[in-house]
């Protein structure tokens, strides 16, 4: 079983590391260390199928957990070490047991560095050769394969993502109401505008798998509007009559941080610190612009898999999804 982790799975790399520990002393948060891991134990997919990669040169492969009893589907994105294989979510969590709980699991696969969003260009530093174009599949091409196949019982889907997949599940969500009326950011980074996100997103692009990826390729250099079109706190207007939640830990280690290594440590206690911050000034944008929101902050939690899929559980308990 693979660990993953920051920004998707436990850990960018230490030049990405040193940029969130400034960004963390920046924001007037503290580093403490600690240690962990999580474990999939979820059943097996109800089916896997493809949809169309919006002109990506390869369709887009989609697990799914599905139930003739469900009452909402959730669609799960990723992190930023996304695998081509199955989603982290699958690798590392018991989500797919939501099912159980009549809520409709949906995984769609890949995306690694690409925030789920249409880039401008292929990628140059990295030779990609052909141009993301996630927004068009989760946005489009997958809510209308969900639909032919009747998968969409409440007639629109939920999305939650963790880290870089959760600022994603806020934009989509916004964007696209037609198809969403509920989104879920875990440990999502939310207000990229603030003073040295830009140069921390650039930093994890370049040491992110399958690298290094050029930011300037996803939404042009960081003075351009499709920084603020990607920014949740920017976008927090267009999200009235959505059904929001985030989440995020407290940076303290606990359960899930057993017999974790001190690399691991330092990767990921100042990326959820630096994310609760975000993610508390995202909450007062919300408040101030009466958005509907739910908030869920454990005492204890780092960048990892244990805790996005707590926060899942969590969520089902408290009935958001419905």
């Amino acid at each position: 079983m693979r660990v993953r982790t920051p920004f998707g799975r436990v850990g960018f790399g230490k030049r990405l590391v040193a940029s969130v520990a400034a960004l963390a002393t920046i924001a007037g948060i503290g580093v403490v260390a600690g240690t962990g891991t999580a474990n999939a134990w979820g059943q097996r997919a109800t089916e896997t199928f493809y949809v169309n990669g919006c002109g990506m040169p390869r369709d887009v492969k989609v697990r799914s957990w599905t139930t003739r009893n469900a009452y909402k589907t959730v669609v799960l994105l990723d992190g930023l070490r996304a695998t081509n294989d199955v989603s982290g979510w699958e690798h590392e969590t018991n989500v797919q047991d939501l099912v159980k709980r009549n809520i409709n699991v949906v995984m769609p696969v890949g995306g690694a560095a690409s925030f789920y969003s249409d880039w401008n260009a292929p990628s140059n530093f990295n030779d990609q050769g052909y141009t993301y174009k996630w927004n068009c599949v989760i946005a489009d091409r997958l809510p209308k394969a969900l639909k032919s196949k009747g998968l969409i019982p409440s007639g629109k889907l939920a999305i939650a993502g963790i880290s870089m997949g959760g600022n994603a599940a806020l934009v989509v969500a916004a964007n696209n109401k037609q198809w969403y009326s509920h989104a879920f950011s875990m440990s999502g980074y939310l207000n990229l505008s603030a003073p040295g996100m830009k140069s921390a997103i650039r930093v994890a692009l370049l040491d992110a798998d399958g690298g290094p990826w050029n930011s300037d390729s996803m939404w042009g250099p960081p003075w351009t509007t499709r920084w603020y079109d990607n920014d949740p706190f920017v976008q927090i207007t267009k999200m009235h009559g959505l059904k929001v939640r985030v989440a995020s830990g407290s940076g303290i280690p606990g359960g899930y941080n057993q017999n974790e290594n001190a690399v691991s440590i330092v990767q990921g206690v100042p990326l959820e610190m630096l994310s609760l911050a975000q993610t508390r000034a995202f909450e007062v944008q919300a408040f101030v612009n009466r958005v509907q929101l739910t908030t869920d902050y454990p005492f204890a939690g780092t960048h990892k898999w244990g805790y996005w899929q707590d926060m899942m559980w969590r969520a089902a308990d408290q009935g958001w999804f419905r």
